[in-house]
């Protein structure tokens, strides 16, 4: 396939974080190299909530020789070349560009809890982590770690070869039931190879997908209080506007559909409870 041939800059994998675990001395998988988090671009995760954004730019920042990451991204690296991992980590939770970039793609919370309270072990709590070929080495990046965790030789074409059997042991640590878990790989955009290749189906439909992520974004961040409130008083203003009398009518049909579900949803859970007694 045509998109095999577009290059594969690393990999974003999500799963299941273990809350009640304690850091180990030493990874479960790998071992630390401490020298790469001096050599690379390695920062601690200081904030909660970022870690997505965090492995999208632990691979972004260490690709700069071959992806033009825009001067701003080049200055905040340039900036924070001889810190150490815990002060890159605030210097990026400070940094108002990717602040600003990260909250773009947040969901609205009209009602969010000020007093969210913090995860507990019993909740689900799930981490972002990237990987990625530097210098003929295959890398773990995590901010939660101590160092970036050294997998091997990679030169970057075995990347995607390399990196699939470090992920399979990692998901063997978890139940066989656990499936929990999603990988997404960060690619050179394919509508350059669409464009290189001469495929202008292609090409549309990757300009369509933009589209539609586009949308969806603006719906994510949108807050529809107001719309809908604005609707409800419209339907309800001209259910009024027709008389008491069909107010009734129209309350009571209400009424009765509600009963008809409750009573179906009843139905349905005695049914259940007979079957398994």
């Amino acid at each position: 396939m045509a998109y095999c041939n577009s290059p594969v800059y690393g990999v974003i994998f999500l799963f299941k974080y273990p809350t009640g675990e304690t850091r180990h001395e030493v990874p479960l998988d790998g071992t630390f190299d401490h020298e790469a988090a001096q050599n690379h671009f390695f920062a601690a995760q200081t904030i909660q909530n970022a870690c997505g954004t965090q492995a999208l730019l632990s691979v972004l920042l260490n690709k700069d020789d071959s992806i033009d990451i825009g001067p701003k991204l080049q200055e905040f690296k340039d900036f924070t070349v001889a810190f150490p991992a815990d002060l890159r980590g605030e210097a990026l939770s400070n940094s108002e560009l990717i602040r600003d970039v990260h909250n773009s793609f947040a969901r609205a919370s009209p009602f969010a809890d000020e007093a969210r309270r913090l995860a507990t072990e019993v909740e689900d709590v799930y981490h972002f982590i990237a990987y990625t070929a530097m210098n003929g080495r295959l890398y773990e990046l995590d901010g939660l770690q101590a160092a970036p965790i050294l997998h091997g030789s990679c030169e970057a074409e075995e990347f995607a070869d390399k990196v699939i059997p470090v992920l399979q042991r990692r998901i063997k640590r978890y139940p066989a039931q656990e499936i929990r878990f999603n990988l997404m790989a960060m690619v050179r955009d394919l509508r350059i190879r669409a464009r290189e290749i001469g495929d202008q189906e292609w090409l549309y439909q990757e300009e369509q997908k933009r589209n539609a992520w586009k949308w969806e974004n603006a719906l994510r961040r949108h807050n529809f209080i107001g719309f809908t409130g604005e609707m409800l008083k419209g339907v309800v203003g001209s259910k009024l506007d027709e008389g008491d009398k069909r107010c009734g009518e129209w309350v009571a049909d209400a009424e009765a559909k509600t009963k008809k579900r409750f009573d179906e949803r009843c139905r349905i859970r005695d049914e259940a409870d007979e079957n398994e007694s």
